[in-house]
């Protein structure tokens, strides 16, 4: 049965990855009209993603959509409030702080505020830089996944917090600097990626379910856009104090 999943996986993978290659090669061999550099390493490059995108989709199904579904429906049946947020804020941290699109970002952010002169070349400036955004944005998604759950809990529409994020986001813009724009806009996309949105999404949906009152549908998701939000506003504030 097993054996049998993975093979369908496979192939679901490879059909899921067709599209990319399709567009590569047409735009290569019939509007640039040059031949395929290297094409023996293109295609085993290809075998490898496929293969790594199946593996990837077998773990979140077998191990972290049914932990983050079965930890918030055992917080929610234990009724302790204060360890279902505490473990939320965790999650959300240590689950960004494991991000390793997030990691290469704000090393490449850092190398870049060097080269514009906002922090001084050296080494111990760069990585002290790229660690403070690092942190910045694990502490946001942190804090969206805590209020995220307590909205589940109390109900709230998700709407209201995404309105409140984006008013804030335009509040601060003006008074951030030219430099943090760009980087805090883009932070959310680099916050939301393999890692986190599984954790996320199998926490909310589980927390929902497990309340008395609430929808998984509607309740449920809606974390990872908070999350995304309240990434470009605590770097927006990373720039502006910093």
């Amino acid at each position: 049965m097993i054996k049998n999943r993975f093979i369908k996986q496979l192939f679901s993978s490879f059909l899921d990855m067709m599209p990319i290659l399709a567009v590569v090669l047409i735009f290569q061999v019939l509007i640039i009209r040059q031949p395929i550099p290297d094409a023996a390493q293109m295609v085993f490059g290809t075998l490898l993603v496929v293969l790594g995108l199946t593996l990837f989709i077998q773990g979140l199904e077998q191990s972290l959509f049914p932990i983050g579904e079965s930890m918030a429906y055992a917080f929610a049946r234990k009724g302790s409030l204060f360890w279902l947020l505490s473990f939320a804020f965790c999650l959300g941290f240590s689950a960004t702080i494991a991000e390793p699109t997030l990691a290469v970002v704000t090393k490449e952010a850092a190398v870049i505020a060097s080269q514009g002169r906002l922090i001084e070349d050296t080494v111990v400036a760069k990585e002290r830089y790229a660690l403070g955004l690092h942190l910045t944005i694990a502490l946001a998604v942190g804090s969206a996944i805590l209020i995220g759950m307590i909205r589940i809990i109390r109900g709230w529409p998700a709407h209201y917090l995404m309105l409140g994020g984006f008013c804030a986001v335009m509040a601060l813009t003006p008074f951030a600097p030219a430099n943090i724009l760009g980087i805090a806009f883009d932070s959310g996309g680099f916050t939301t990626s393999t890692i986190t949105v599984p954790l996320v999404t199998a926490l909310g949906v589980g927390l929902a379910t497990a309340i008395k009152g609430r929808n998984p549908v509607t309740d449920g998701f809606g974390l990872a856009a908070f999350a995304s939000l309240m990434a470009v506003i605590f770097v927006l504030v990373y720039g502006i104090i910093w």
